[in-house]
């Protein structure tokens, strides 16, 4: 199994879920993970990530991280720092289109939405609400290109478009797709040759679906020309993946590893979980297992069954922590505060 890994968490794109199956691969093989300085939870992201932001890096000392997965905006250079070469590096995409409207409800208090009603009137005219030079412009416009590292303001011409996707190309091994989530997970398991069990996952930090309306084709198509940049990234690597699945795998197989994969979830699912799946917030008994609640948006989490023993309670807990926790709960592991 592959144990050096980067992967660049774009967000509002099923990433916190990923990275929940990072954290539990690397608790299980007790590797080191590069956190924010100080146990934070971004990497002084929306800044160009430096090696100097993880606790434990100095440049006098060779010391490399087995995982890398906080919130950062790329630069690969840097990275290269922190992780042993042979890291596998990858990502995840969604449609700009959904992933807009998702960031939208999240950051509604970014400057570029906070003086609109809707999407729709923001994108009836963007420029009188967004403002390129603000320091929170990116959640408003081509915000995966703002996180692989390039200007999301940038031209669109097919030179400068073909570029960025080769610059992609070369500094990742593969991206996975969130609306193909669970193909993905079946992808990411053979890339990194790992078992059916270090990929299930329960949906982290997802919203209730009452915050969620559908879009107009006229705002859809809006939506796409706004996030031009975005939108060829996605395209281009939703066309790659589907290529890579059939080099590597195969229809057929993917089929049936998709069935094994969510037959694993609904197992867990019924052996760890009250009720059907996630609940509201207010819902949530265990405080210690409530997410954090930000913008418009309305985070679900989960309650366990009462009484689990044991490794399986562990197993079940681990699933569901959210990612603020979980994190918190490894980095303390990781470097435990000295005693006075």
């Amino acid at each position: 199994p592959k144990t050096d890994i980067v992967f660049l968490k774009v967000h509002k794109s099923a990433s916190s879920t990923v990275m929940n199956i990072l954290f539990r691969f690397g608790e299980t093989h007790n590797l080191s993970f590069a956190f924010p300085l100080g146990g934070g939870y971004q990497l002084y992201y929306p800044h160009h990530f430096l090696a100097r932001f993880v606790q434990g890096f100095s440049p006098q000392s060779p010391r490399r991280f087995n995982i890398l997965c906080h919130h950062m905006r790329f630069l690969q250079p840097e990275v290269q720092k922190v992780v042993p070469s042979s890291a596998v590096y990858f990502s995840i995409l969604r449609n700009p289109v959904q992933l807009m409207e998702s960031s939208f409800v999240y950051y509604k208090g970014a400057s570029a939405f906070s003086r609109v009603r809707s999407l729709e009137e923001f994108l009836s005219q963007p420029y009188r609400y967004y403002n390129p030079a603000s320091g929170d412009r990116h959640y408003a416009r081509n915000l995966m290109t703002f996180d692989f590292g390039f200007n999301p303001d940038g031209d669109v011409s097919h030179e400068r478009v073909q570029l960025m996707l080769k610059a992609i190309e070369a500094s990742f091994d593969f991206l996975l797709i969130s609306e193909y989530f669970d193909e993905s997970m079946v992808l990411l398991k053979e890339m990194l040759c790992w078992d059916l069990d270090s990929v299930v996952s329960f949906p982290l930090n997802s919203r209730d679906s009452s915050t969620k309306s559908p879009l107009p084709d006229s705002v859809v198509e809006k939506l796409k020309a706004w996030n031009r940049l975005d939108w060829e990234i996605y395209t281009h690597f939703n066309r790659t993946f589907w290529e890579r699945i059939d080099r590597a795998i195969g229809r057929e197989r993917m089929r049936r590893e998709v069935r094994a994969l969510r037959q694993r979830q609904a197992e867990l699912a019924r052996t760890c979980l009250q009720g059907t799946g996630s609940v509201a917030p207010k819902d949530i008994k265990d405080s210690s297992l409530r997410p954090l609640q930000h913008g418009g948006a309305r985070i679900l989490g989960y309650n366990l069954k009462q009484g689990l023993g044991g490794e399986l309670e562990r197993t079940c807990r681990r699933l569901v922590t959210p990612e603020l926790q979980y994190s918190s709960f490894l980095y303390k592991k990781q470097f435990p505060p000295q005693p006075p």
